[in-house]
């Protein structure tokens, strides 16, 4: 009896609507989306095949770059495909359990990607301020710890999320305005004390985007100054150089989420497809925008590619 009342405060599925107020374009939205998409997935198995295939490759900045491939992949992959089914075959039923799993991973693995960018910039300070203990500091066990660690934490931080939801009751409907499983579009939904959770979300972003981007901004500047201290203008160009296609990285990451925290904020009272677009975006454009970045300013990869075009060409 009491198995039946707990699954019975629930829905069996959501149903999730796509953009709202937008739904008469879906199918042309669809196309900017599905190409973003195309190019995530190009590009980031292109860049995990050649780190994997070139053993010259296996140095630490390249093991956290295939890392950063990896998660873009899964980021991607989380919603995307589901997305498209909304725009193309107005497949909107999502199950309960699928819509947990899918907001699991979504929420870990954009922690685990802050993880890795501060990891990289770690990575980039210790190459510029400690050259000569690069190979000592940053050895194979360490890496395989930091990934590790990016991933416990990860986990930790969300595996409380779908216990929580799953203990609520769900009176205000089955209709998630949204195209994918967001903590907060589902809480939305929820009756009772929601407190608890709202707080809980705000807390992770805040501590993750905030104590993350804080060690990468002090990297920068230890790395800043070491820079400034070379003799020449050469060998600070050559090193500041290396850092950025992390740069890059870090940048198109974190703006669309200040974009977004802004928008939030200022305009509160724009229409919910703005806020659901700048969401999408920041699924988005990192995944596709990354490879391209260290594609061409990472000479390494830049060869490796063109190596391949060459060979189809003969």
């Amino acid at each position: 009896m009491s198995g039946s009342n707990i699954t019975s405060t629930h829905p069996a599925v959501f149903l999730l609507v796509g953009i709202p107020g937008l739904e008469h374009l879906h199918v042309w939205i669809s196309i900017p989306f599905c190409f973003a998409y195309t190019l995530a997935l190009l590009g980031n198995c292109t860049l995990l095949f050649i780190i994997r295939a070139d053993t010259a490759l296996h140095e630490p900045m390249y093991l956290f770059l295939a890392m950063l491939a990896a998660i873009d992949l899964v980021l991607s992959s989380t919603t995307l495909p589901k997305m498209l089914a909304i725009f193309w075959i107005r497949d909107r039923e999502i199950n309960f359990y699928a819509c947990l799993v899918q907001m699991f991973f979504l929420h870990s693995f954009s922690i685990m990607e802050s993880a890795v960018l501060l990891a990289m910039a770690f990575d980039r300070y210790v190459a510029i301020c400690k050259p000569l203990h690069y190979t000592t500091v940053l050895t194979g066990p360490l890496i395989t710890k930091i990934g590790m660690a990016a991933v416990a934490r990860a986990v930790t931080l969300m595996t409380p999320l779908p216990f929580l939801l799953r203990r609520f009751h769900y009176c205000r409907g089955p209709v998630i305005a949204h195209c994918y499983c967001e903590h907060m579009a589902v809480v939305r939904l929820a009756c009772g004390d929601t407190r608890f959770n709202n707080i809980y979300g705000i807390a992770v972003a805040m501590f993750i985007v905030v104590l993350d981007l804080l060690f990468v901004i002090l990297s920068y500047i230890f790395i800043l100054r070491a820079v400034l201290q070379l003799a020449s203008q050469e060998a600070r160009y050559k090193a500041f150089g290396t850092c950025v296609s992390h740069i890059g990285a870090i940048l198109s990451t974190y703006t669309p989420v200040v974009i977004s925290s802004v928008m939030h904020r200022v305009a509160r009272r724009a229409a919910p497809h703005v806020h659901i677009l700048l969401a999408i975006f920041y699924l988005l454009f990192p995944p596709m925008i990354n490879p391209i970045i260290y594609g061409v300013k990472t000479k390494q990869i830049r060869d490796h590619v063109i190596n391949l075009f060459q060979r189809k060409d003969l």
